[in-house]
């Protein structure tokens, strides 16, 4: 995979120094993105972000923790447990957790795990990105699927795993995607992520208010903040 690919390490014992080497050394596409000590910081971090691998390695892998985990495996991120105990690695698994590396880590169950976790990746990007057909797009939904020309799409607006989708025909769609997922594959239909919140289509973008980071205003009448650090390259993108 030539992409540049996200990770992200919890590791309550030394700020996952070993992962990020090895990472480094067998995985080089990896950016890390976040290395923490702190279950409720990367719980934070994960709120608004979306990385594609997930490495976790806590002292107390109690229930409550690997629960509060396993909730980003509905996005794509892929999670691999680490830990030196048999029973807590069966336990993550079957609360959704990917793939579990036991202690010591050793390279060839690394490279192997890490190899699984990337090809399904793969599997998800292209199974997302096959539902986006001349222009068209699936909205999943409770009953099956919306399907919606892309040009359709106002803007979309994160909330936490999932994704309000706002539709030119007034309509709103919840899909249980994150933003993310949708600016990846929604960023060459001219569609630009202003803030951690919100993706806009910059067809439907109606006027640019001065500001710290400014705010716009959609065709839909929204007004929605750009952050500070999106500024420029939104003035960029719309010159």
């Amino acid at each position: 995979m030539k992409n540049t690919l996200h990770a992200c390490i919890i590791d309550e014992q030394n700020n996952g120094e070993q992962i990020a080497l090895l990472l480094k050394d067998e995985f080089p596409e990896f950016e890390i993105d976040l290395r923490t000590d702190s279950i409720q910081h990367a719980y934070d971090y994960l709120c608004k972000n979306s990385p594609d691998l997930l490495f976790v390695d806590i002292l107390q892998p109690d229930k409550t923790a690997v629960e509060m985990l396993s909730k980003f495996r509905e996005s794509l991120s892929s999670i691999i447990f680490i830990t030196d105990s048999e029973t807590a690695a069966i336990q993550a698994i079957k609360k959704g957790v990917t793939d579990c590396l036991l202690k010591p880590v050793k390279n060839l169950d690394f490279v192997i795990t890490v190899n699984k976790a990337v090809e399904n990746l793969k599997r998800q990007r292209a199974a997302l990105l096959g539902n986006v057909i001349h222009n068209k797009i699936n909205l999943p939904t409770l009953q099956g699927f919306k399907r919606v020309n892309i040009d359709e799409i106002i803007r979309c607006e994160a909330d936490s795993n999932y994704t309000f989708i706002y539709l030119s025909d007034k309509s709103k769609v919840m899909v249980s995607k994150t933003l993310y997922d949708f600016e990846k594959h929604l960023s060459e239909y001219n569609f630009f992520r202003i803030h951690h919140k919100h993706l806009i289509n910059l067809e439907h973008l109606k006027e640019y208010i001065k500001g710290k980071g400014g705010q716009v205003v959609m065709t839909d009448n929204s007004v929605l903040d750009v952050s500070i650090r999106k500024k420029h390259e939104f003035l960029h993108a719309i010159a």
